[in-house]
């Protein structure tokens, strides 16, 4: 008889302990958070939260506001909201025209708290950035994630995210109308401003499929990386695999700056490539 009482005793206590483990688990329970990271993001913004090379995940969450107030910062669009739940927050979508008194659902939002912008001169102590949907709302806005701008590589110099020179990498300088070396291209930004030029060079790093266009950075062994002159990122509609040897033509744009510390002070945009 004692033995059969200890056993429910240990019964007993086992059964009380577990659904209090279980209780303190339903209890306590810790959403997931996403911190800082891009999309190609507002123009213009930087991130200063932790981890900014780890853009944060589009959490399929949605939250729905009226519009207090809107700042363009093309192609995007800095929300004030009024929150149907109760207090305000901040979105980044797609430029849109909304006005303040709209009502406005922004989904597939993501958090991050602390985002700067250098072209608005502010920081944003709340913000999320998500697709606006329904009326008003533009293409759907990418999050600041992986597809929303190229992962930054290794080593920002002179006011350009870039990749870190890679080892013997030594390409013939293109010929031809516009033909110069990436050096050169850095050397001479200021006048070749908006102009087409050509250079060759391998591919040391390619992203597809970001914001409809494919991100390549391209090295041909001139420059250093110490001065950031070695490296230039370019967006093409072409396809080309890190190793290639390509050759590279199109327009010089300077200061480029897309968010969270995507900001180039050369790209060249909408390139065609020739192998």
């Amino acid at each position: 008889m004692r033995t059969y009482l200890n056993l429910a005793v240990i019964l007993v206590l086992g059964l009380g302990l577990g659904l209090g483990a279980c209780q303190k688990q339903v209890e306590t329970p810790k959403p997931p958070t996403a911190t800082a990271g891009l999309p190609p993001l507002p123009a213009g913004a930087t991130a200063t939260a932790p981890a900014a090379s780890a853009p944060p995940a589009a959490s399929g969450v949605q939250m729905t506001g009226t519009v207090i107030e809107r700042i363009d910062a093309p192609p995007y669009s800095y929300l004030h909201l009024s929150l149907a739940g109760g207090g305000e927050d901040w979105a980044a979508v797609n430029q849109t025209q909304v006005k303040a008194g709209d009502k406005v659902t922004v989904t597939n939002v993501s958090r991050m708290d602390g985002f700067e912008s250098k072209t608005l001169k502010r920081t944003f102590e709340k913000l999320v950035f998500g697709n606006l949907v329904g009326e008003g709302a533009a293409a759907p806005a990418p999050a600041p994630a992986a597809a929303a701008a190229p992962a930054p590589a290794a080593g920002v110099g002179s006011g350009h995210t870039t990749v870190a020179a890679a080892p013997d990498v030594h390409v013939e300088r293109a010929t031809g109308p516009g033909a110069a070396s990436i050096a050169e291209v850095y050397a001479n930004k200021a006048a070749l401003k908006d102009k087409e030029v050509a250079f060759r060079g391998k591919v040391v790093k390619y992203n597809s499929g970001i914001m409809g266009k494919n991100w390549l950075h391209v090295q041909d062994g001139s420059g250093t990386e110490s001065k950031g002159d070695h490296d230039i990122a370019v967006t093409t509609s072409d396809e080309a695999k890190v190793g290639d040897i390509v050759t590279v033509r199109g327009p010089v744009h300077l200061d480029r700056d897309l968010g969270a510390g995507y900001a180039y002070a050369v790209i060249v945009e909408d390139a065609k490539l020739q192998r």
